[in-house]
């Protein structure tokens, strides 16, 4: 096959329907809107959740709790992650950035307890959990908070 012999398959361009274009074309006077009411008007239709009037859904269910915009999301690294560095290393949030380790710091970087660690490191990071910080110094390394 040569691209002059290529042709389009039967209905795969539809042609765009034009409202409001004369009789003949099945969408002129009333547009395919019906007669009157409030979709037939123009600027019409109603806001999402909007019930005719009765009081929507949204609002007849009780409103719990808030979100609080000042919380601070830290970045979870594991120990077991920290075994890719080579022994003595120090590693803060912006190694663990340039390697991959974490994607985002966001608020900053928490030091969890999962894996083991088999290698002397100082560890620089903005939170530690107590099991973390454990294991690293049992290894012989160090934990700093930044």
């Amino acid at each position: 096959m040569k691209l002059h012999e290529l042709k389009s398959s039967e209905g795969s361009r539809k042609k765009r329907n034009r409202v409001g274009r004369g009789m003949s074309s099945g969408n002129g006077k009333t547009s395919g809107r019906g007669h009157k009411g409030q979709k037939a008007r123009e600027g019409s239709g109603t806001r999402p959740g909007f019930e005719g009037g009765q009081m929507p859904l949204f609002q007849r269910l009780p409103k719990r709790g808030f979100t609080n915009v000042h919380r601070k999301e830290f970045a979870i690294v594991n120990l077991d992650a920290l075994n890719r560095f080579e022994e003595g290393t120090e590693i803060t949030p912006e190694l663990l950035l340039e390697e991959g380790v974490v994607s985002k710091p966001k608020s900053g970087i928490k030091v969890l307890g999962k894996g083991n660690v088999e290698k002397k490191f100082t560890v620089k990071a903005h939170k530690f959990s107590a099991s973390a910080r454990e294991a690293i110094e049992t290894a012989g390394g160090k934990t700093e908070v930044v």
